[in-house]
């Protein structure tokens, strides 16, 4: 049998395979950021990963930065996550909500008009976002955060995980990855503060663990994971300390017994942070980079990995698993519906039976 069909556990989460569905934005919060009906249907159709993780769940109106993309801060919204977890537990599944913060990559007519954009520092992401009122935008310079509203962003994080338990999610993974706010705050072109949150390796990783820390007291750890892109540039993210980064933030989170860490593998021939984070953290490592079945396995197989994420493979294929089982052939996605609101693209391809 294919080592991805071979159960495991991911920390307190029991998981029938080893094929996970990567976290993947697709815009379809199209009403008081909570999701409805049509991605009840999505998530329901894709129950045999093992894991399912959602796309980035803001945990604030300022968490938001993209044109309609979710939270989980509103009574409206719990309730509504929890109707799709419930559609997912019909089917057999387990998902866990990617918790997510954009920080500085936003733009004003994404969000409330209330709603603030706010990060490390005063330090516009170079680069332009898709607004549905405005098209493509610059993204404007973000608030520098003081040092006391950065510690009520760590509560936000708290009170998203005590909510992602009430929704009924199996666990929760902290989006530290792809140039959002946690990312933010480890890069140093990107966090170029001189309070305790800036500065040296130690001082650029206390946001991350201090978040974990919150959410690991409002959750237990064995359901808590996080998403880390040690050597990645998406989003003007830039860290030649890396190397020194991600190996010092790995022992770290080695410390506190969480489920999982979740690597996005640049396409780079010596990606050295690979290797320390594996050295340094001995739980369930997943590994996420464009995998065929083939590949997955043999990260599965050589122990360089306990589990494989798939992504662009999960949006036209929803019984990815049964179509790696049974060799069957794999459906190309459309890009052009990547981010369109609406069934098309979404939940319209169809499963084998």
């Amino acid at each position: 049998m294919s080592s991805l069909f071979t159960p495991t556990a991911a920390g307190a989460i029991h998981l029938p395979n080893r094929i996970v569905m990567a976290p993947m934005t697709r815009s379809r919060a199209v009403q008081n950021a909570a999701p409805n009906a049509l991605v009840e249907e999505y998530y329901a159709q894709r129950a045999s990963a093992g894991l399912i993780l959602t796309e980035g769940v803001a945990t604030s109106d300022n968490g938001l930065g993209y044109a309609r993309t979710p939270s989980i801060h509103t009574p409206e919204q719990i309730e509504a996550w929890s109707r799709v977890v419930n559609a997912v537990h019909a089917k057999g599944g387990r998902i866990a909500v990617q918790l997510m913060h954009v920080g500085r990559i936003a733009h004003p007519a994404n969000k409330a008009a209330e709603a603030r954009t706010v990060a490390p520092s005063a330090i516009a992401a170079k680069g332009a976002m898709w607004t549905d009122a405005q098209g493509m935008q610059p993204m404007p310079t973000p608030e520098a955060l003081s040092t006391a509203e950065v510690r009520a962003v760590v509560d936000e994080f708290a009170q998203a995980a005590r909510n992602a338990k009430a929704a009924g999610f199996d666990g929760i993974e902290l989006h530290s990855a792809n140039g959002y706010l946690p990312n933010q705050f480890l890069s140093p072109n990107s966090n170029q503060r001189t309070d305790e949150y800036g500065g040296s390796p130690e001082n650029r990783i206390r946001f991350v663990l201090e978040v974990i820390d919150a959410m690991t007291a409002a959750w237990e750890p064995g359901r808590i994971g996080i998403r880390l892109s040690p050597a990645g540039t998406f989003n003007d993210i830039n860290d030649p300390d890396a190397n020194i980064t991600y190996p010092l933030l790995a022992t770290e989170l080695a410390k506190r017994n969480l489920a999982w860490v979740h690597i996005v593998k640049p396409n780079t021939p010596n990606f050295t942070e690979w290797a320390a984070i594996r050295a340094n953290f001995p739980g369930t490592l997943i590994v996420n980079l464009g995998l065929t079945k083939e590949t997955g396995e043999k990260l599965i197989d050589s122990k360089e990995a306990d589990l494989v994420s798939y992504g662009s493979l999960y949006i036209s294929n929803p019984d990815l698993p049964e179509r790696f089982q049974s060799n069957a052939p794999l459906a190309a996605p459309d890009p052009a519906t990547f981010y369109t609101p609406g069934p098309e693209g979404y939940t319209t391809y169809p499963a084998l039976t």
